[in-house]
């Protein structure tokens, strides 16, 4: 080797050792791809409250859950964001139309498709809005709402068909219905409460109060009357350490005092709020000031399940929904930011869609996921027996507009991460 070969090689060689030490460095800040992450329901809507803040709504359009696999998949709308979102452990989808883009076709439809008997949602799964119409859009209504859709939509929004008709789940046909024994309700709610009339029975049973000695007070999902009216309980709450409880607005709107037995003759407490249309919660107070009803919802086997606190929906997250009419069933959030045109001026908007199961009698039930409370029953399509689409109130919007709490006076509410109101972070797409 000559002396100019050897100056040749020994350069290169010092050129690759300076490389081996600068490149680790340069790739230092770049986002690297890892592994998906399994996520609860509540670390999936941290991280993608995280995201989405750091991101801004005109890069992201919103995120679902895939119960299966546990996985949370972030729309974006460029490769480097999905970059961004894979470096966290959540999977990413490249879409066409962001958040607000979306959101602004909801409000389009809210002013031109003024059409009874239909309902839209944001789907992130889709990356449009699902617009439903109900087998009583026909003709004319029906060429309308398409018409209205796609001119607000853009694209971005089709119409489906479902064979059901939308309703409010109150029982019976008074204003807020009229109570009738239909499904498992019972005399007031079934084995909700325990004893005659589901309510009786040992004071202590649900949470220690004695309800002005009407007996044990009634959780989630038990039965409620209002005159002639029957609905169900939502969530017991606290406001400024007074006892309440959560149900449905349109329930709220019908009676101004509930009892739980059919006849009156345990009654339990007055509206104190009661938002419909428009919103779908009411605020009831109990009658007896130092009563401290159980935070939980009846499981309608016999046992129940605590509630510490309030969440918001996610689409693919698991729900159960506890009602006096039709018990407990499951099943997963499709939808949200839903608009509902009940009829007759009756439009609710912000709702949660679901394909859970329910039926007259069972409006201002629970919609939980474990120890969260999620939603009140509001209304939908179908039954129990063919399926259909139910709407919910998010827990959460009814406790920040009554200053309520999660829990009623026993020492745990507002337990399991949320803040004193028992309101969880905002959800990204939303």
């Amino acid at each position: 080797m000559n002396k100019r070969t050897g100056v040749l090689v020994g350069g290169a060689a010092a050129a690759l050792v300076a490389a081996a030490i600068v490149l680790p460095q340069a790739n230092a800040g770049v986002d690297r791809p890892r592994s998906p992450r399994t996520f609860s329901s509540e670390s999936a809507a941290q991280l993608a409250a995280s995201l989405k803040a750091d991101l801004g709504t005109d890069r992201t359009a919103g995120w679902y859950m895939d119960a299966e696999k546990g996985r949370l998949v972030m729309n974006v709308l460029s490769a480097d964001d999905a970059r961004k979102v894979e470096a966290q452990g959540a999977e990413a989808r490249v879409v066409r139309h962001s958040m607000s883009e979306l959101e602004t076709v909801t409000r389009a439809l809210r002013a031109s498709a003024t059409v009874p008997g239909t309902a839209w949602s944001i789907d992130p799964r889709t990356n449009r809005v699902a617009v439903l119409a109900d087998r009583t859009v026909t003709g004319e209504k029906l060429a309308a709402l398409t018409e209205a859709v796609e001119k607000a939509g853009g694209g971005m929004a089709s119409v489906k068909r479902s064979a059901g008709e939308f309703r409010r789940y109150h029982g019976g046909d008074g204003a807020a219905g009229t109570a009738a024994d239909t499904g498992g309700g019972g005399d007031a709610g079934g084995e909700s409460g325990g004893g005659d009339g589901g309510t009786g029975g040992d004071a202590g049973a649900a949470g220690g109060g004695d309800g002005g000695g009407t007996g044990a007070l009634p959780i989630g999902g038990s039965a409620i009357f209002g005159g002639n009216a029957r609905c169900s309980l939502g969530f017991n709450v606290t406001v400024q350490g007074a006892p309440a409880f959560l149900t449905a607005g349109h329930c709220g709107k019908g009676s101004a005092t509930w009892s739980a037995d059919q006849a009156g003759a345990q009654p339990l407490g007055t509206v104190a709020d009661a938002q419909f249309p428009g919103s779908d919660f009411a605020l009831v107070t109990y009658d007896d000031a130092g009563a401290r009803p159980e935070s939980a919802v009846d499981l309608q086997n016999g046992s129940t399940q605590r509630i510490s606190r309030a969440a918001e929906a996610a689409v693919g997250m698991r729900v159960q929904r506890s009602g006096s009419t039709t018990g407990l069933s499951d099943g997963t959030v499709t939808g949200l930011n839903a608009t509902v045109n009940y009829g007759n001026g009756d439009i609710v908007n912000g709702l949660i869609q679901t394909d859970v199961c329910a039926e007259p009698g069972d409006s201002g039930g629970s919609m939980f996921s474990g120890d969260a409370a999620i939603g009140l029953t509001s209304g939908g399509s179908g039954d129990c027996t063919q399926g259909g689409e139910t709407f919910f109130q998010p827990v959460t919007k009814a406790l920040e507009a009554t200053g309520a709490e999660i829990g009623a006076g026993d020492g745990e509410a507002a337990a399991g991460g949320s803040d004193a109101t028992g309101r969880a972070e905002e959800p990204a797409g939303r």
